[in-house]
């Protein structure tokens, strides 16, 4: 019973369910129960009303827009486009997730079903792999299932005309060829190749990045504590010290990508772009863990884990899978999601020349913290400098 008497015991149990708590909330909290809203999807109608023998035009393309368009059950933010160019344009330009093209014949061929010749209608379903797996596979099935139940009532209403113009009677094969009046294709746009953990690959690459940013910036801040110089040369040798680390995580970031490559055989189109944009990646984490360091010491360390696990599950994540709440707090400023974007642009999209504003806000953020931690000089110049004064005071009262 003396056990149950000691207050660290009560305080470790407190400090346990606090520790289950946050790291619940960062892993768990921000992803759970997620469900996809408003993807952004091409929507391009092409279909040409056709003439009916009856009189009147029979206007697919119409119907199935407003369909669509009415649904407001599928997580689908449709973005009317006039062309299919303009559609792939914008999935090569990271806007949607996917595109739905109805062909200029849909409704031509629809009609031609009933008659001798027969010509077969292809709807077509593209998936933008690159831009996020997951969404483009929610995307895929979501059009599938759709473009099935209006095929489905297309079916329907077209045996009903087809047997009040034949008085009831309709051909076995037409029945049939009316049962799957058009087809659904299939494709896939900015793959993210074999060996990419289903395009998780980039938010991978990432979290070990800033492992070995924090490994990098933790030596180098233990290196300047024990480094004796004079008050005049702090300045100067912080900067060396950060060139150096920024050398390092170069390095490192190259045998990363190396490593990735050689020995787990992951497919880079564009293996020294991918070092590029992740050594800018892990010299913006080495930046803001050694000014972190720096200025608040030892604690610094763990606001970095915190961070780093905030932020982890949400890097392979659509932004639209996200609540309101973990958008807003969390993944609108983690410098980990930049990296990860940055790296989704140039693995999936076509090198640097396809990287967007994530590599401007890298930019941004490493000037801002090479201040800052150039300024962390000045602060230990003050300190020393007022020991000084102290110390020559001291000794002149004595």
């Amino acid at each position: 019973m003396a056990v149950f008497k000691q207050k660290i015991l009560w305080i470790g149990i407190v400090i346990v369910m606090v520790v289950l708590i946050v790291f619940g909330v960062a892993m768990m909290g921000s992803v759970l129960g997620t469900k996809p809203k408003d993807l952004p999807v091409a929507l391009v109608v092409l279909d040409q009303p056709a003439d009916l023998p009856t009189g009147g035009a029979l206007a697919v393309g119409e119907m199935i827009q407003e369909k669509l368009m009415g649904n407001t059950q599928l997580p689908i933010a449709w973005k009317t486009v006039g062309s299919e160019e303009e559609a792939r344009a914008g999935l090569d330009e990271h806007e949607y997730y996917g595109a739905l093209i109805i062909p200029a014949n849909l409704s031509s061929s629809l009609l031609s079903l009933a008659s001798s010749a027969p010509q077969p209608a292809t709807v077509q379903v593209i998936a933008n792999e690159g831009m996020n797996m997951q969404a483009a596979t929610v995307v895929k099935q979501v059009l599938g299932q759709a473009m099935k139940g209006v095929g489905l009532e297309l079916s329907k209403q077209l045996l009903v005309q087809l047997g009040q113009q034949t008085g009831g009677q309709v051909q076995v094969s037409v029945a049939q060829a009316l049962l799957t009046p058009f087809e659904v294709q299939e494709e896939s746009v900015h793959p993210v190749g074999g060996n990419n953990a289903s395009g998780s690959a980039p938010g991978l690459l990432t979290q070990i990045m800033w492992m070995g940013s924090l490994v990098t910036a933790m030596i180098l801040f233990l290196t300047n504590q024990k480094t004796k110089v004079a008050v005049a040369r702090r300045l100067s040798i912080k900067a060396i010290q950060t060139a150096t680390g920024l050398i390092i995580v170069g390095a490192a970031s190259g045998f990363l990508v190396w490593m990735a490559k050689s020995w787990y055989g992951m497919e880079l189109s564009h293996v020294v772009d991918t070092w590029l944009i992740l050594w800018l990646g892990g010299a913006v984490f080495f930046l803001i863990q050694s000014t972190l360091l720096n200025w608040i010491g030892y604690p610094a360390m763990g606001i970095l884990v915190l961070l780093m696990f905030f932020s982890m599950p949400v890097l392979n994540m659509a932004p639209e899978f996200l609540s309101q709440t973990t958008q807003d707090w969390i993944y609108s400023w983690t410098p980990l999601r930049f990296v990860s974007g940055g790296l989704r642009e140039v693995m999936y999209f076509g090198g640097l020349d396809s990287v967007g504003s994530n590599a401007t806000v890298l930019w941004a953020i490493s000037v801002g913290f090479v201040v800052v931690l150039m300024a962390s000089s000045l602060k230990r110049i003050k300190a020393r400098v007022g020991a000084t004064i102290t110390e020559s005071t001291t000794a002149s009262s004595n």
